[in-house]
């Protein structure tokens, strides 16, 4: 035999000798248990479980390996404890149904946990009835996308996150659905990732939850009939783009929260039928462009420690109050916007009203000083007030004015 045919061969048998197996799980096969067939496997295999029932506990993936469903098999976690952590790089999960796992506040139970691993993927699988759903804590790069996550949160205290990342960076999380839950995605120190194309519902604080996080994107993004729909609070450098926020109705309800926040880009985002689009405090040198705010009860509402703020090429359609301004007006800017409720003229034809716009009335500073004045919002009364107060300002902030405001909405 030739030295080339022997190295060919040993080439060969090396490249077979690599390549990953793959390990059926189901009752009538060889293997019963996705604990035994975790146990079996190398590097590298495919752990195939078969549809069944798999009540085994916490199941432990501490080994490269794909987890992978057919016909969406359904491990439970008894109420108990954790149904699957993941400790070690570059584990796949993917077509299962995991549900009931434990509910404790203590030990913050998931469905699906990884620890200090990166290179993981969590995708197309169906979470049903866990405290949280999934936990990434001090993690690397992975990605969570295609999930279906559905809590049966009734309140803040007794509920977690679907998606709940402490401590990760370059994380991707896209295309889940997720419901039913304390907040539908929880971001606390989380660096450089992306969070796009989900739909949060009906949870019960907030559909998508920012602290400390910087240098992160969301976009494409809907977040509707949440009990608020996004807090972005202590973070620098995000940009939000291309989001939906409707629906977020309540006493304290918002579409988006911004609590010191500075350096960030808002672009494109659709507000509709919240009480408060959005609401800045301590939010700085943050650009709004090309947002659309239609039947809110408050557009904007801006508190102290908001600088550099600029607005414009917004629309502002038909919302009970366009803006309100707690605290001094420092120096944001609002030129170049369309409001539905500006009835100036524009003699030279430039798209430009010629006269300044107040989109802060006097019935809004009254507001601030005695909410229960809202019984009288479409009263004569208040129209009177407003127009006297557009004469002649007195106590509305005379330095807030859209001295370009557009004819026609931006399309």
């Amino acid at each position: 035999m030739t030295l080339r045919v022997s190295i060919l061969l040993l080439l060969l048998g090396w490249a077979f000798a690599g390549a990953a197996a793959t390990i059926e799980v189901c009752a009538g096969c060889k293997v019963k248990t996705i604990t035994e067939a975790i146990q079996q496997a190398t590097a590298g295999d495919i752990v195939l479980i078969k549809s069944g029932f798999y009540a085994e506990g916490n199941i432990v993936v501490d080994k490269p390996l794909t987890l992978r469903g057919e016909g969406y098999p359904v491990l439970d976690g008894r109420m108990t404890e954790e149904a699957l952590t993941i400790t070690a790089d570059s584990v796949t999960v993917e077509g299962l149904k995991i549900q009931n796992s434990g509910h404790n506040q203590l030990k913050d139970l998931a469905a699906i946990r990884v620890q200090r691993r990166k290179d993981y993927i969590i995708r197309n699988n169906i979470l049903f009835n866990s405290f949280f759903g999934i936990y990434l804590e001090y993690a690397g790069a992975g990605i969570v996308e295609g999930n279906t996550i559905i809590g049966k949160a009734e309140s803040e205290m007794n509920a977690g996150n679907a998606i709940h990342a402490w401590y990760v960076n370059n994380l991707t999380v896209r295309n889940n659905h997720l419901s039913g839950h304390r907040d539908g995605i929880y971001f606390e120190f989380v660096s450089d990732s992306h969070i796009h194309d989900n739909r949060s519902t009906g949870n019960v604080r907030y559909g998508l939850h920012f602290m400390f996080s910087n240098d992160d994107a969301y976009y494409c993004n809907i977040f509707d009939q949440n009990g608020a729909g996004v807090a972005v609070m202590f973070s620098k450098r995000i940009t939000m783009t291309d989001n939906l926020f409707e629906h977020n109705w309540g006493r304290a309800a918002y579409g988006l929260l911004l609590k010191e926040i500075t350096d960030a880009d808002i672009l494109r985002n659709h507000f509709t039928d919240n009480t408060l689009g959005i609401m800045l405090e301590g939010a700085a040198r943050i650009r709004y462009e090309n947002n659309v705010f239609k039947s809110n009860g408050w557009a904007l509402q801006i508190s102290g420690g908001c600088e550099d703020n600029h607005f414009t090429r917004n629309n502002f359609l038909n919302n009970a109050l366009d803006l309100v301004v707690n605290g001094r007006a420092n120096n944001n800017s609002f030129d170049g916007n369309y409001w539905s409720e500006y009835n100036g003229y524009d003699l030279d034809r430039n798209g430009n009203g010629d006269v300044p716009h107040r989109p802060v009335k006097l019935y809004s500073y009254i507001l601030t000083q005695a909410p229960e004045a809202i019984v009288l919002l479409r009263s004569f009364f208040i129209d009177l007030l407003n127009f006297s107060e557009k004469i002649s300002p007195a106590l509305t902030p005379d330095n807030v004015l859209d001295n370009r405001p557009l004819m026609q909405p931006v399309s």
